[in-house]
């Protein structure tokens, strides 16, 4: 499945300069959580190759600095980059962050929600939450939040899920595992459902006011997000989605390079419609089918999108974090 915009047809190839080619992007200001690394750094050089004024935030300014070269580099047409410290396991990180964005007073454009772990071993962030769930979902979640005054009337907040997903729903009874039952990829999964789920509510609060808000998943690339996996995890995980594609008679798995894989954030960010994407789970360069089903590749479950677990979520998330928004 691909999405026509205007003549050009975008899919799971396209990469982020096919979906931005012409697109003029000076004085836009958009910001990108997790540019020390992978999709980040893509996706903070392709918006300011076309003239993006990039706010990039990272746990490791250090390792960030050494990343972005890339983006320094590729920026045109009064492209730039700065980069702002950001520790999405410390909500003490998250709100010295947002205040000093919000002092600032200037507007964004656009919020790409891009920075995560995955599968990590269980442990608990600095504030007592399930380490997947506290910086996937609960770190983004008081940042944007926190910042969403400076998004400017159809502006646009991406957030950024997966397939992995489809492995859990959110548990609002137990979200920090304390009854046990962990596992590396149940709890990521819950984070990346939450990371839809976020969008949902967040397009629902917005909408009116011209700001909109979506999630995507990225596609399967090999980036430093696996760091935590073993060899025979991998595999193992990899003969899962193979089987999963025979059954759907879909073709052999494929990584995605990194220009593919970031190349449906900035699709959502700044090229799709706000009506297009808003409220919506998106893959491929494209708005994503609703599939109920066996598997992790394509579609996104109802759970994941569904308004009345989006709005149970944020009242969750907001008694966690102890703030309202």
């Amino acid at each position: 499945m691909v999405t026509a915009i205007a003549t050009k047809i975008f899919g799971e190839t396209s990469t982020t300069d096919e979906v931005l080619d012409g697109v003029d992007l000076r004085g836009k200001r958009i910001l990108v959580t997790g540019v020390s690394a992978g999709l980040g750094v893509e996706t903070a050089r392709a918006l300011a190759a076309h003239g993006a004024h990039v706010v990039g935030a990272a746990r490791d300014l250090k390792k960030a600095m050494v990343a972005t070269e890339v983006v320094r580099a590729d920026a045109k047409d009064g492209g730039k980059l700065e980069l702002v410290q950001l520790d999405l396991a410390s909500l003490a990180s998250v709100r010295d962050a947002a205040d000093e964005l919000v002092a600032d007073g200037l507007p964004f454009d656009v919020v790409i929600a891009n920075a995560g772990v995955m599968a990590t071993p269980f442990g608990k962030t600095a504030d007592g939450f399930e380490t997947q769930f506290g910086t996937n979902h609960l770190g983004h979640f008081v940042f944007v939040n926190r910042i969403a005054s400076l998004l400017k009337p159809g502006g646009r907040f991406v957030s950024l899920a997966s397939a992995g997903h489809r492995f859990s729903d959110v548990n609002l009874d137990d979200p920090n595992f304390d009854g046990g039952g962990y596992t590396p990829f149940g709890a990521y999964g819950r984070s990346k459902t939450a990371n839809v789920l976020f969008a949902v509510e967040f397009d629902r609060r917005h909408k009116a006011n011209g700001v909109r808000a979506a999630a995507v998943h990225p596609g399967g690339i090999q980036t430093e997000l696996g760091r935590h996996m073993t060899q025979e995890t991998m595999d193992a995980l990899l003969e899962e989605i193979r089987a999963a594609n025979q059954a759907a008679g879909a073709g052999d798995f494929q990584w995605k390079t990194i220009p593919q894989g970031a190349a449906t954030s900035v699709w959502a960010g700044v090229v799709a419609s706000g009506d297009e994407v808003g409220g919506r789970y998106c893959e491929d360069c494209h708005v994503a089918e609703v599939i109920d089903g066996e598997g992790i590749r394509g579609g996104v479950r109802p759970y994941a999108i569904d308004p009345e677990n989006a709005k149970a979520l944020w009242a969750k998330s907001e008694e966690m974090v102890g703030e309202r928004f």
